[in-house]
């Protein structure tokens, strides 16, 4: 079951503040997850914890193909690359009451990224599995998402050293998709990325800047070369 988004014009609810969404706390019954795996969520009661317990999962390095593991899935193989992390932590927001939202980062000649979206102070911030350094956590103190999304524009970039971030998409609400789709799916949830890639996405850069954009220096890519976890070998 997929949700509508509100006609045109329309303020969306993550973003309008609706007291009513801001404050529905996600059951163990709305989820449909174990105890034990409700437990895991509940521990998580802040970003920073959220972030934390994200970094202490090994990195899913696809072994066997492409993966879009749920937040069942990731909880029990404890292994996560950026999008099936990014759904672990809006889940466990959700829990404790934040909407659980989703922000798409659209690259030229690389992958996407996606993170989770949090507030304080009316500012955001976002939470992100990455197994190198510099596409990871972000602080709140940005004031609107593109000024969020431009914070990754320096260090984004592919093996070459090419700057390759081009565009930010609005937020998702994973209360949109039902919970069978995402939390507790034992298959891939491919619908969740095809969802949030045919969003309407913003740029950052218009062709001209991109052009101009300086590829990073060899000490800037030795630096992004280091990793947290080693592909294991064959």
């Amino acid at each position: 079951m997929t949700l509508k988004w509100p006609e045109a014009g329309a303020a969306h609810p993550a973003i309008s503040g609706s007291q009513e969404l801001r404050t529905r706390f996600a059951r163990r019954e709305d989820l449909a997850l174990t105890r034990a795996e409700f437990a895991v969520l509940k521990r998580l009661s802040s970003p920073e914890k959220i972030q934390d317990f994200l970094y202490a999962l090994t990195a899913n390095f696809e072994i066997g193909g492409q993966t879009c593991l749920s937040v069942r899935e990731v909880l029990r193989r404890r292994r996560a690359h950026c999008i099936e992390g990014a759904m672990v932590a809006a889940c466990a927001l959700w829990v404790h009451g934040e909407p659980p939202l989703l922000m798409d980062m659209r690259a030229e000649r690389d992958y996407d990224h996606v993170v989770a979206l949090f507030r304080r102070g009316g500012c955001w911030g976002a939470i992100s599995k990455t197994n190198p350094p510099v596409l990871r956590w972000r602080d709140p103190v940005y004031r609107t998402l593109r000024e969020l999304a431009m914070s990754y524009l320096h260090e984004y970039a592919n093996k070459g050293g090419q700057k390759t971030l081009r565009g930010y998409s609005r937020p998702f609400d994973l209360r949109r998709l039902a919970p069978e789709l995402w939390v507790t799916n034992e298959k891939n949830c491919w619908n969740v990325g095809e969802t949030i890639d045919a969003m309407h996405h913003y740029p950052l850069v218009t062709k001209k800047q991109a052009r101009r954009l300086r590829r990073r220096d060899p000490m800037e890519r030795k630096a992004e070369a280091l990793l947290e976890h080693r592909r294991p070998r064959p």
